[in-house]
């Protein structure tokens, strides 16, 4: 059965790049595998587009239109996904999104319900914290692995400016539950915003590295809904790296990246020497994820699932393809799905949504959808 395009269909559209090592078009025996050779095994499960802050990169100050309850997909349609993504299409993680999963009543089930039916998979989770303090032992419990918790700053007045909400307090207390948990290694994903946050990059390293997380600083993404973000406006990776160097230095790990987005540093005291690194003890590691500016599409491993069960190919693309559908179809077969899922795989675009990086591109136009509402 063939995967149902939310826009016009496009399948005789010009190829956008070379292809991949082979040309024989999308087979689930292959696994979530593109025209260039791409294989997605990194699953984004979104489970619900609402979210209780207001970040300004994300959303705007009045929220959006949020889907109602019967749009979102069912805890049994997530599991039957996950089951086809893990036994049929070589997934072999997955990261559970939002807008904010904690906003989700039957959250702790769900989790439970994937560990279940896959007792090794390592399932994440990227959440605001707020709330986490009364959730976190119950989700270990059912079976999270680990959570990323973004937080943008630790400084009480630019944290409420970042996301329009005097919330610090919550995030920081949802953070110490999470960590007491075990819910580890625990990551902090932050953006950085010129003339906001960006000389407070170094104060959020420090507060990350003695609590023994590990920080990751995500370049700002044509993804808000205000629809405002400027290429100027960026604080870029090299720019992170470089306030960051004002008060630490930066030791890149020798580590193969395995398809990870982030580029990965050992941190040191400033005062030690790039010899002495064999010798001393990191204070802790940082990531810079740097999607605009020094972009790792050709290796992209990822395969996202919006909340009301659309595949997004990549992030950047308007062409989404609807699973919902064949799941709420009785005649539809796992089989069914799992073809769909990898039809839609197959003609994912080179970068950016289009046939190269660069959101400059005549080629590139900027997804109708907010972050909140694709899923991190």
């Amino acid at each position: 059965m063939p995967a149902l395009r939310s826009q016009a269909d496009s399948s005789d559209r010009p190829p956008t790049g070379a292809t991949g090592p082979d040309t024989t078009g999308p087979d689930p025996s292959r696994g979530l595998m593109d025209s260039f050779g791409r294989r997605a095994t990194d699953l984004r499960i979104s489970l619900i587009d609402k979210c209780n802050l207001r970040c300004t990169y994300c959303m705007p100050a009045e929220g959006l239109p949020w889907l109602s309850k019967d749009q979102l997909l069912s805890a049994a349609e997530i599991r039957r996904l996950v089951h086809i993504g893990v036994n049929t299409l070589g997934v072999r993680e997955l990261r559970l999104t939002g807008g904010e999963p904690l906003v989700r009543a039957d959250l702790v089930d769900i989790i439970a319900g994937l560990r279940a039916d896959h007792p090794d998979l390592p399932i994440a989770m990227t959440t605001n914290a707020i709330g986490l303090e009364r959730k976190a032992a119950a989700l270990a419990e059912a079976g999270l692995t680990r959570v990323n918790i973004s937080l943008d700053s630790v400084h009480r007045e630019t944290f409420a400016q970042l996301t329009r909400r005097d919330s610090l307090d919550k995030v920081l207390v949802g953070v110490e539950a999470a960590a007491a948990a075990g819910l580890t290694p625990l990551k902090i994903n932050a953006v950085l915003m010129r003339g906001v946050n960006d000389a407070q990059a170094a104060d959020l390293l420090e507060w990350s590295v003695a609590r023994g997380f590990e920080l990751r600083f995500i370049e700002q993404m044509p993804l808000d809904g205000d629809q405002q973000w400027k290429a100027e406006g960026t604080i870029s990776a090299a720019e992170t790296r470089a306030l960051l160097s004002e008060r630490f230095r930066l030791a890149p790990t020798q580590e193969n990246r395995d398809g990870a987005p982030a580029e990965r540093f050992d941190v040191f005291p400033l005062d030690t020497f790039p010899g002495a690194s064999a010798e001393t003890e990191p204070l802790g590691r940082v990531g810079v994820i740097a999607s605009v500016t020094e972009p790792f599409c050709g290796d992209c491993r990822r395969t996202r699932l919006t909340a009301e069960g659309r595949v997004m190919s990549c992030l950047f693309s308007n062409e989404e393809f609807d699973l919902m559908h064949l799941l709420r179809a009785p005649e539809s077969t796992d089989a069914d799905i799992a073809q769909a899922w990898a039809e839609a795989m197959w003609v994912k675009p080179a970068a950016h949504g289009t046939d190269r990086p660069g959101f400059d591109l005549a080629s590139f136009h900027r997804p109708d959808r907010s972050m909140s509402a694709i899923g991190g």
